[in-house]
């Protein structure tokens, strides 16, 4: 019976702990842990949860009856909390993205090779039947050489979501839409289509002037066998349609699934191709729908890959390779250069402290509050900076 840590318990932890309980079986919730503890205790209670409540994660470095811990506290934190939960021999299950930069990943890859243990980084999407089946089609290769895929990450925040004291800069979020809401879909991109050679990108913030960080982003790649891909993130679309179209040569496959096939006339100009659409939509039509999906689906994974029963399916390597793509859109978009890719460890963003030098600030955050809460928001400081944490707090944010 595996013991489980929640370390932040903003609102991510949810999708969490709902994961952890479809396997009563194989493990049980004994700490969750955040800066602020009538948080982590109103978390508690609404999961009927027996569990320690801590306000530090180094708490539980020392303690014996914790084998695994989720982290789902903000991105700037995630790499010194995982770092102290590996060396101390916790497996770390970690909330997207990995770290806020690569330097930060690479230290968290020689943690876990150090210590023996398992790192994993959330990428819940793999995990859901139409991502799953649209992977497993591209591998049957039936719509033959990709030709251009394009992935769209629209959502729609407004202004106040900025207001939060963490959010909407560089130093504590790593990022804007690109980094933290695009993520998964750019690491379905990467997973399915695989790395580029080469990209370029435009950065912008056009509706968030309480943010340093951008809240759109268009992204153009270049493969090696000629493919072009494009990557759009925004926090300004509403309705927040999401939608993930790959084109080959034979076919265009999509997800939400479609299937559309032409084939040229006489004088190269289009017809349907329903031969081709059906013999696509048949093999699809026999991929099997995952038992778990989302959190769980990865989660159980986790579990199975503890138990030796499976490999790892998204290990550090995965999460740092999502990292470093979204690096090269933030130097490409930041320099107006091509950026080739891989990145080396001696290039400006390598480093947190690289991007912070050089990353664009659109506005100046002048507006911050402590946290939202279900009845209303909690007044805190009215600048740029955090506001005072409570005595004998930790100074790191719940999610």
């Amino acid at each position: 019976m595996l013991r489980i840590a929640i370390i932040g318990t903003g609102g991510i932890s949810d999708s969490h702990i709902e994961a952890y309980l479809q396997f009563p079986d194989k493990c049980r919730i004994v700490a969750l842990v955040d800066i602020y503890p009538e948080k982590a205790a109103r978390k508690a209670e609404k999961y009927g949860l027996d569990a320690r409540i801590y306000n530090d994660h180094r708490t539980l470095l020392n303690d014996g009856n914790v084998d695994l811990a989720s982290v789902c506290t903000p991105p700037y934190v995630h790499a010194e909390i995982a770092i102290d939960l590996l060396h101390a021999g916790k497996h770390v299950l970690i909330e997207k993205p990995m770290g806020t930069s690569l330097q930060e990943c690479d230290q968290m890859l020689q943690a876990a090779q150090a210590s023996g243990t398992l790192l994993s980084i959330v990428a819940q999407n793999r995990f859901r039947t139409p991502y799953w089946n649209l992977k497993k089609m591209v591998e049957q290769n039936v719509i033959g050489k990709i030709v251009h895929a394009q992935i769209d990450s629209f959502w729609w925040r407004g202004h106040n979501y900025y207001d939060l004291w963490w959010r909407g800069t560089w130093e504590k979020e790593g990022g804007g839409c690109t980094l933290n809401h695009a993520v998964h879909q750019i690491d379905l991109f990467q997973w399915i289509i695989g790395m580029p050679v080469e990209l370029q990108s435009i950065l912008a913030n056009v509706a968030h002037d309480n943010s340093e960080v951008e809240d759109f982003s268009t992204t153009v790649l270049r493969y090696a066998n000629g493919g072009i891909g494009q990557i759009n993130a925004s926090l300004v679309h509403h309705g927040e349609p999401q939608q993930f179209v790959i084109q080959g040569e034979r076919a265009t496959i999509a997800a939400p699934w479609k299937v559309v096939a032409s084939k040229q006339k006489e004088n190269g100009f289009p017809e349907p191709n329903p031969t081709l659409e059906a013999e696509i939509q048949s093999l699809h039509d026999r991929l099997p729908e995952l038992a778990y999906t989302g959190h769980a689906g990865q989660i159980q994974n986790v579990f199975a890959a503890l138990e030796g029963k499976a490999a790892l399916l998204v290990d550090g390597h995965a999460g740092r390779q999502t990292i470093e793509l979204i690096t090269a859109i933030y130097y490409a978009g930041t320099s107006g250069e091509k950026v080739k890719l891989p990145l080396a460890p001696g290039h400006p963003f390598y480093t947190t402290e690289g991007i912070l030098a050089n990353a664009p600030r659109f506005y100046r955050k002048t507006k911050s509050v402590e946290n939202f809460a279900d009845d209303g928001i909690i007044v805190g400081a009215t600048s740029d900076q955090p506001p005072q944490k409570k005595p004998g707090a930790d100074s790191r944010p719940p999610a």
